[in-house]
C-alpha cells in the first residue's frame, strides 16, 4: 500500500495502543479514546454532539457510509439532517464529473457554516478522494477540510479523527489516502438504514478496466471476503430482523477468484440460500462476460433470489463494445439474455446504456436501440458519456458533437419508457409480494415498497407493516411504479 502523505505513528501516544497489523483491535482502541474525548466536549455544551453524512453514487457508497456512521455512533456522536453539525462528512463519487463539481460546490458552503462553529470538523472520503489533482485543488482551495481518506481505508476513521483531534498540531489537514490494498477488515460497527434489509459487500474493487470507467483505478483490483464471512455477516443481519438482503460488488459473478480456496457466485448463493429467515436475495453488479450458466440455473431454482437483474449493456455495437473492453458482442448479449430468460421467464431485466461514447456512430447506436428493442428491458439507466481524466477513451479522438449525443439520448429514452411502460403494464390484475419499506413520501395514507422485481408499489396502509412481505394485488401501472392494494397477511 502507499499513502500520497505521510501517516503520522499516531500508536506512540499510548503504549498500550495495539499495532496496525492488529485489526480490528486498533481502531475500537481509537473509538475508545474518541469517545472520552466527545463525553467531555458534551458536559461542556450541554448537548449530543451530531454529525452529517452525505452520501454521494452507488450502492457500494451507500453501503460505505453506513459503515461510517456506525463508527461514529459508537463514538457518541448522533445523526442529524443537517449539514450544520459538529462533524460532516461527504463519501464522494466520481463516475462523472458533475459529481466532483457538486462536491466542491457544498464545501464552500459548508465554509461558512464553520465561521459559525469554528470546531466543526469537515472529513472526505471515497472515490473521489482517490484522485491526486482533486487531492491538490482541495488542499489549495479548501483548506475548511480537515481529514482525508479514500476508498481503501474507512476502517481508520476512528484512528485518523484521534490524529485530528489530539496531536499537537491540530489544525494540520490529515490526509490517508492507499493506492491500493488487500486488506478486508470485518467486524466494525455499522448502521443499517433500514432495519429488515441491507447491502452486504462480498468483494471490493474491479479488474475489468473498461475504457470509459474510472472505478478500477479509484477503487483497487478484486479482492474478494471469505464466504464464511459473508455467511455470518448475514446470519447476524436475519438474527437482527432483516428479511432481504443485498450482496454488492463491482462485479458479483467474478467473486471468489482471488480467494486462496476459490468458490463460484453461484456456490456463495446457495450458501446463502440456506440461512433461515432469510427471504430475499439481491444482487448488483453483473458484469455480462462473467454469468455462468451455473449461476442462471442456480438463479432459476431459487425462492429466495429475486426475480430481477441488472445487466449493463452499454453498447449495442459489437464494434465500441471491443473499443470499451466489454469483452462480449452484441451477439453474445443477446445469447446470454436468451439463456437467463429460458431458465427465469417472468424475470425482471434492467441495464446501463452509454450514448455518445467516442467514435459512435448513427449505426452503433441503431445497433443499440435495436437491442433495447429485442430485449425490452424493464428500466434503464442511460448515461450520455462523460469524459474522466485517467481513462483511456477520455484520450480518444472523435469524441461526438454534444447536439448529435443529446438527440440520440432523447430517442434512446423515449424507446426505453415506451417498452418499459407495456410491460409494466402486463402485472395489472396480478398479486405480487410485496417488501414494505417506508410511508409514503407524498400521501402518508400510503405505503411505499418493492416487488421481487424491484418495482415500487404504493397502497393504502399504516406503518405497521413497515418490514414485513405482503401479498399486494397491482390495480394500476404508472410505467416505473405502481398502484396496489394490499389482499391478506404477510408472508
Amino acid at each position: 500500500m502507499e499513502y500520497t502523505e505521510m501517516e503520522t505513528q499516531i500508536h506512540a501516544m499510548d503504549i498500550s495502543c495495539p499495532p496496525p497489523e492488529e485489526e480490528p483491535a486498533r481502531q475500537y482502541y481509537f473509538i475508545k479514546k474518541v469517545r472520552q474525548h466527545i463525553c467531555q466536549k458534551e458536559q461542556e455544551k450541554g448537548r449530543k454532539l451530531t454529525c452529517h453524512i452525505k452520501t454521494f453514487g452507488c450502492q457500494m457508497n451507500a453501503r460505505d457510509s453506513e459503515k461510517i456512521l456506525g463508527i461514529l455512533t459508537v463514538m457518541g456522536y448522533e445523526e442529524s439532517d443537517t449539514e450544520q453539525a459538529d462533524l460532516v462528512l461527504y463519501n464522494t463519487c466520481t463516475v462523472r464529473e458533475n459529481a466532483n463539481l457538486k462536491v466542491y460546490g457544498r464545501l464552500g458552503q459548508l465554509k461558512k457554516f464553520k465561521e459559525r462553529n469554528p470546531e466543526m470538523l469537515t472529513i472526505l472520503c471515497g472515490c473521489m478522494m482517490q484522485e491526486p489533482d482533486v487531492i491538490s485543488r482541495i488542499k489549495k482551495s479548501y483548506r475548511n477540510v480537515d481529514i482525508i481518506f479514500g476508498t481503501h481505508n474507512i476502517f481508520k476513521l476512528a484512528e485518523l479523527l484521534a490524529m485530528r483531534l489530539f496531536e499537537p498540531d491540530a489544525k494540520r489537514m490529515i490526509i490517508d489516502i492507499w493506492k491500493d490494498t488487500t486488506e478486508i477488515v470485518e467486524e466494525l460497527p455499522n448502521a443499517r438504514k433500514y432495519s429488515f434489509k441491507g447491502g452486504v459487500n462480498i468483494m471490493f474493487g474491479c479488474n475489468n478496466f473498461c475504457s470509459y470507467c474510472i472505478v478500477p483505478y479509484v477503487r483497487g483490483r478484486e479482492r474478494s471476503r471469505e464466504p464464511e464471512d459473508i455467511v455470518e455477516e448475514i446470519r447476524s443481519m436475519v438474527q437482527d430482523g432483516v428479511v432481504e438482503i443485498m450482496l454488492l460488488g463491482q462485479n458479483v459473478n467474478s467473486y471468489g477468484k482471488t480467494l486462496e480456496h476459490p468458490i463460484t457466485f453461484a456456490e456463495l448463493l446457495r450458501q446463502v440460500e440456506e440461512i433461515p429467515g432469510l427471504q430475499r436475495i439481491r444482487f448488483m453488479t453483473s458484469h455480462p462476460k462473467d454469468l455462468s450458466d451455473e449461476l442462471i440455473e442456480v438463479m432459476g431454482q431459487s425462492d429466495k433470489i429475486c426475480k430481477h437483474l441488472h445487466l449493463p449493456l452499454q453498447s449495442g455495437s459489437s464494434r465500441l463494445l471491443k473499443i470499451m473492453n466489454r469483452h462480449y458482442t452484441k451477439e453474445d448479449y443477446l445469447e446470454l439474455v436468451d439463456k437467463i430468460r429460458s431458465k427465469n421467464p417472468d424475470i425482471s431485466l434492467t441495464t446501463d446504456i452509454i450514448v455518445g461514447f467516442p467514435g459512435e456512430t448513427e449505426e452503433d447506436f441503431a445497433e443499440t436501440l435495436d437491442v433495447v428493442e429485442r430485449v425490452g428491458y424493464d428500466s434503464a439507466f442511460t448515461f450520455i458519456y462523460s469524459k474522466r481524466t485517467g481513462t483511456p477513451a477520455a484520450s480518444m479522438e472523435e469524441q461526438v458533437p454534444e447536439e448529435v449525443v443529446k438527440e440520440r439520448f432523447d430517442r434512446l429514452l423515449d424507446k426505453v419508457q415506451v417498452l418499459a411502460a407495456e410491460r409494466a403494464g402486463q402485472a395489472v390484475g396480478t398479486v405480487e409480494n410485496v417488501l414494505v419499506e417506508e410511508v409514503n413520501g407524498q400521501d402518508t395514507t400510503l405505503m411505499t415498497g418493492r416487488t421481487e422485481k424491484n418495482y415500487v408499489v404504493h397502497f393504502p396502509g399504516d406503518e405497521s407493516l413497515i418490514g414485513q412481505i405482503i401479498p399486494v394485488k397491482i390495480c394500476e401501472s404508472k410505467g416505473f411504479y405502481y398502484i396496489g392494494e394490499s389482499i391478506g397477511d404477510s408472508k
